[in-house]
């Protein structure tokens, strides 16, 4: 059996978004920003799409901005309200040790030029508190930029609380909503956020393509320059096609989340069920402020990379964590920040359902996991030394 189980990495495009997909690359060919008629047609193509998914989000239309995907639209989105804080003595920003490496790796390269940075801790459920957030937030913060759900443990965060936070104080709010749109339902007026990240590729669209919200009025500096593309925010040729799909495999998502997510839950109860009952392991992350379809989990005793080794030998393709660090022999900063130690954090699998996912997949999964776990123990050192009592057990 062959079982795809790394949908927060990537999903598979749907057939509805390759048809825009190839439709619109071989009908609509002309430059969006040529004046005849094969541009103009390209153009109402951009216009058309901007609105539709404005209509999702919840927004006008001219606060969209197409992108490459989730990474730049992060950028963009902390670069542009660090700098704008910065002219007003503002360079303190506040976030969570569990971001995605897009912001985090951004976040870093703040701190080299002399910003402010605090991030905020999880606690062993994986959700940041509000109240923490307010307290960290003073006259010097240009920005809080909180994920909406985690990549790896898929833990929904506060963001509406949060939103309201920074609205009250006047301080800019960013959330990287990768993972969440398309799966659960994302408003930005709800949200109170001045940026949204968001990427075609978590949702049944293309690869490198995205959309960044930036609410009117909030700052916005260019990451590319070259063309007055994107109302003169983000130069080069608009990949018309891409984001046609995009926006199709959009409106499906959203139009069959209430189904999807029911089926999805009920996947997601299964294999949380089954994989507990493994000795000395634990479930990531909090039980059921979640996203549907995420299950991670910790096996002590096993090395993780030899545990997806082994799946994948089985036809079961997952993951270890997020696949922007797949190549990292370190351990999870997301599993580290919820207090897994080093050892326990190593023997991580975190397996992400889609709509195309059945139950005896989940079944398929439990007990392939069962048999690896058991294999990988039964040659391990490490597990040797905990059944003999020369170590303590950790989960």
């Amino acid at each position: 059996m062959f079982v795809y189980a790394d949908h927060a990495a990537t999903t598979k495009m749907s057939d509805a978004a390759l048809k825009a997909y190839t439709q619109t690359a071989s009908a609509v060919y002309g430059n969006a920003s040529s004046l005849h008629s094969a541009g103009q047609r390209a153009q109402e193509i951009l216009t058309d799409c901007r609105e539709r998914i404005a209509r999702i989000l919840d927004c006008d239309a001219r606060e969209l901005y197409f992108t490459s995907g989730g990474s730049e639209s992060d950028n963009q989105a902390i670069l542009s309200a660090a700098y704008a804080g910065a002219k007003k003595g503002k360079k303190k920003i506040v976030s969570t040790a569990i971001e995605h490496h897009a912001v985090l790796h951004t976040l870093k390269k703040l701190g080299r030029e002399g910003f402010e940075i605090v991030l905020l801790p999880v606690g062993t459920e994986g959700i940041v508190k509000a109240e923490d957030v307010r307290a960290a937030i003073d006259d010097s913060t240009a920005l809080v930029s909180v994920m909406l759900a985690n990549n790896e443990i898929g833990t929904i965060q506060p963001v509406e609380e949060i939103g309201e936070i920074c609205k009250e104080k006047g301080v800019l709010f960013h959330t990287d909503a990768v993972q969440a749109v398309g799966h659960i339902p994302v408003d930005v007026k709800k949200i109170h956020c001045d940026y949204l990240a968001l990427s075609a590729h978590k949702f049944c669209g293309p690869k490198g393509v995205g959309v960044l919200y930036a609410r009117r009025g909030a700052p916005l500096t260019n990451l590319i320059e070259g063309g007055a593309q994107e109302r003169g925010k983000r130069a080069g040729t608009e990949d018309v096609p891409a984001i046609a799909a995009m926006t199709v495999a959009l409106e499906a998502s959203v139009a069959d989340m209430g189904a999807t997510s029911k089926v999805l839950k009920h996947l997601q109860d299964k294999l949380i069920a089954g994989l507990s009952e493994i000795e000395h392991c634990a479930l990531n992350g909090d039980r059921t402020k979640r996203l549907p379809g995420n299950t991670s989990f910790c096996f002590e005793g096993i090395e993780g990379e030899s545990l997806l080794l082994l799946l994948d030998e089985k036809g079961i393709e997952a993951s270890s964590g997020s696949a922007c660090t797949s190549g990292s022999l370190d351990p999870s900063h997301v599993l580290l920040a919820i207090g897994r130690v080093h050892d326990v954090a190593h023997g991580s699998l975190r397996l992400t359902l889609g709509g195309e996912n059945t139950e005896a997949e989940a079944d398929y999964i439990v007990k392939s996991v069962k048999e690896v776990v058991e294999y990988l123990r039964g040659m391990s050192p490490v597990w040797r030394d905990l059944q003999e009592g020369r170590r303590q057990y950790i989960l």
